[in-house]
């Protein structure tokens, strides 16, 4: 885990406070600079941003953008996608991973047409209090779909804040209500400038102010980013690696539940036990995945040996 450095004294005419240029440079950044996302297109609804948003989660972008621009298509509004069964949306899920997301947004659907009319609600509470949208999800589509000033604090917000505004090698291993203080600090005031802000720190923590290798000289707050300073100055500590490890993949449950549901999915009609008994090896194994599977609700057993989605 990276270790962190000394926060860079902000006050003195020797260490000037430049975390008020941020939003602006990284804004002027972003105008110039941010990769054409279908989501950040014009006309995307905020279902749109919130099917892109939860779609993301743990997920590369180039991963996401296929199966977001069919599930649009198919599903342009929460109505389309709750008068379908859920195990439709595990379907359309493909190999995204973390399928139990597709059950949530179709949860969501259902709780959208009944709570708010068919239309995602712009109130942060609302949100928030819609099935599967937690604290980064809700904020997101806030001020992404309908301009509002929020802290949007995903991991790579958090490691450009704690960079550039408290001369921090790292973030630190998870969220906190710090860390929503810290970043909404940062934003202007004006609630539409501060949706962009939120969007243009996310883009550079994802492609500039990177975990390993942050390309500082190529970043726009270079000049002004308190740990660049301090490193200049010889005061922060260099990087020793990323605070969190790589999940392994290979071999373990998560990779067993996913080659099981990959079999149910490409089928049309209920599957037999010996059908998903030849992708893995090891019955002890293989039989917890499928009783997980079970549990979370991504697999159901409609006749005694034969699995299906729900």
């Amino acid at each position: 885990m990276p270790r962190r450095s000394a926060t860079v004294p902000t006050d003195g005419p020797s260490a000037p406070d430049h975390r008020h240029l941020l939003a602006g440079l990284a804004t002027d950044w972003f105008a110039a600079h941010a990769r054409d996302l279908p989501w950040r297109r014009p006309g995307t609804t905020a279902w749109g941003v919130l099917v892109s948003e939860v779609m993301l989660q743990q997920t590369p972008v180039s991963r996401v953008t296929p199966v977001w621009l069919d599930w649009v298509a198919r599903w342009p509004t929460p109505a389309d996608l709750a008068a379908e069964q859920s195990g439709e949306a595990i379907r359309a899920w493909g190999r995204l991973g973390y399928p139990r997301r597709a059950l949530r947004l179709h949860a969501c659907a259902v709780a959208v047409g009944e709570r708010h009319g068919g239309e995602i609600p712009d109130d942060l509470d609302q949100l928030l209090a819609l099935p599967g949208v937690g604290t980064y999800t809700a904020r997101a589509v806030a001020a992404f779909a309908f301009r509002q000033r929020h802290p949007v604090v995903d991991t790579n917000v958090r490691r450009l804040v704690a960079r550039a505004a408290g001369g921090l090698a790292d973030a630190g291993p998870a969220t906190t209500a710090a860390d929503l203080v810290a970043t909404e600090a940062l934003l202007p005031a004006d609630p539409a400038a501060a949706a962009v802000a939120s969007a243009a720190f996310m883009e550079l923590g994802a492609v500039r102010c990177v975990a390993r290798t942050p390309l500082c000289l190529q970043c726009p707050l270079v000049s002004v980013c308190a740990w660049r300073r301090a490193s200049d100055a010889g005061v922060a500590v260099a990087l020793s690696g990323p605070s969190r490890k790589p999940q392994r993949y290979a071999g373990t449950d998560r990779q067993v539940r996913g080659l099981l549901l990959g079999v149910v999915r490409g089928a049309d009609v209920a599957v037999p036990r010996a059908a998903l008994d030849v992708v893995w090896a090891d019955d002890v194994q293989r039989d917890r995945a499928l009783a997980s599977l079970l549990a979370d609700g991504l697999l159901t057993e409609p006749v005694r040996g034969y699995f299906a989605l729900p």
